[in-house]
């Protein structure tokens, strides 16, 4: 026992010994710069790079629709018209108007909901009885025809930036290949919104009247950005994807949601700018894309 412990004393003391000499003779490391020379001295990192959009002007007609909407979707005919000062960052302006408003699904059901109640009241009055609680109740929130006070997007003109930080070939079918580039877009929105029209019953525009229901336009401001996708299919033409967020506060079902009790958090039997809830809008964009002048440069 007591000579297997020597031998291990003996052989730490070797190794340790060993490692001293070594880190006392080592010089230190230094890393050695590695000049390039021959053909490829200063060369780029990519030759004869098509450069589509350098110099060029973009006319992109485009089809929007928008996503998520609660009561009334829309589809936006519109354009994008960009100049790109360079291949990566380009200048422009977007815009589009509602081509179409189309009722979704929950709209239909609250007009199937309002006119079966509507028929009740009317069943009461000529049996002469007064309004339910369910008519006082909604009476400030449910004009006669609920599609014709939901709120709507209307038109919408954006100046934008656009930055394309990352271009490459799609593959299609292994056989077809395609230019294509990933871009971020953004800027200020100016939105052309239609309304419920306010109504207050102390000025003398009681919320329960029918004409109250009506809607009114007005202007929002709002940030806007996204990302998109061109796919080259010749020189001077691309197919193109856009998603786009544009965040504002609109009442989108002409309701009376807030302005009232603590924090202004209860309905105050007004409908206004108060009843305005923020609502993250979202579209997607469809178009195809022309590029002047028709012929691309190629870089060295």
């Amino acid at each position: 026992m007591r000579k297997t412990t020597k031998k291990t004393m003996r052989r730490l003391l070797v190794g340790l010994t060993a490692g001293l000499a070594l880190s006392a003779t080592a010089e230190t490391a230094q890393a050695q710069e590695i000049l390039l020379t021959g053909p490829l001295a200063g060369a780029p990192a990519v030759r004869k790079l098509r450069l589509y959009r350098e110099g060029r002007f973009e006319v992109a007609p485009a089809i929007s629709f928008t996503l998520l909407d609660e009561y009334q979707r829309t589809i936006l005919a519109g354009a994008r018209i960009n100049y790109n000062l360079t291949d990566w960052f380009a200048v422009g302006l977007w815009g589009g108007f509602g081509a179409l408003q189309l009722n979704t699904g929950l709209t239909d059901r609250v007009q199937d909901v309002n006119d079966g109640r509507r028929e009740i009241e009317a069943a009461r009055r000529a049996a002469g009885g007064g309004p339910s609680v369910s008519s006082r109740l909604t009476g400030v929130n449910m004009g006669p025809s609920f599609e014709d006070q939901v709120g709507s997007i209307d038109w919408v003109a954006s100046p934008q930036l656009t930055a394309v930080p990352f271009r490459g070939k799609l593959a299609l079918f292994q056989n077809v290949y395609l230019d294509t580039d990933l871009y971020f877009f953004g800027g200020l929105a100016f939105v052309g919104v239609s309304e419920r029209q306010e109504c207050d019953p102390g000025e003398g525009k009681p919320c329960t009247a029918e004409e109250s229901f009506e809607r009114e336009s007005r202007m929002a401001l709002a940030p806007t950005f996204g990302l998109g996708f061109s796919f080259y299919v010749n020189k001077w033409n691309a197919i193109g994807f856009e998603w786009r967020g544009l965040p504002f506060a609109r009442n989108t079902g002409g309701f009376d949601n807030h302005g009232g009790g603590p924090d202004s958090k209860f309905p105050d039997q007004r409908v206004n700018a108060d009843d305005r809830d923020f609502k993250f809008n979202q579209m997607l964009t469809i178009s195809y894309n022309f590029y002047f002048p028709q012929q691309y440069r190629v870089s060295e």
